[in-house]
């Protein structure tokens, strides 16, 4: 299991995540600063693209200590534009939370 540990003195984390849903098995991928809140939004229908997509489950996010840097990352996973890449991530991530 990972556990992140922040300095207070530091900006809050930023998140980079992953939503599978339920309807039609299709992946979300988004950033954030605030992962509950995010997640709320997406979940009670707050959020555009998700609304139509539920239920939804989070199934993957890494932390970041700058914005720039989950932006980067949220580009990167985006860019790759493969499913295979996007479950190979789910599942080395779920592996490491076992």
């Amino acid at each position: 299991m990972r556990f992140f540990y922040f300095n207070p003195g530091i900006t809050l984390p930023y998140f980079v995540y992953i939503l599978q849903s339920g309807k039609d098995d299709s992946f979300y991928i988004g950033q954030c600063d605030d992962l509950d809140r995010r997640m709320s939004k997406h979940f009670d229908g707050f959020s555009k693209y998700t609304v139509s997509k539920r239920p939804l489950r989070m199934v993957y996010f890494e932390v970041f200590p700058l914005r720039a840097d989950a932006i980067k990352r949220e580009r990167q996973i985006k860019k790759m534009k493969s499913r295979k890449f996007i479950l190979q991530l789910i599942e080395n991530w779920s592996k490491d939370w076992q």
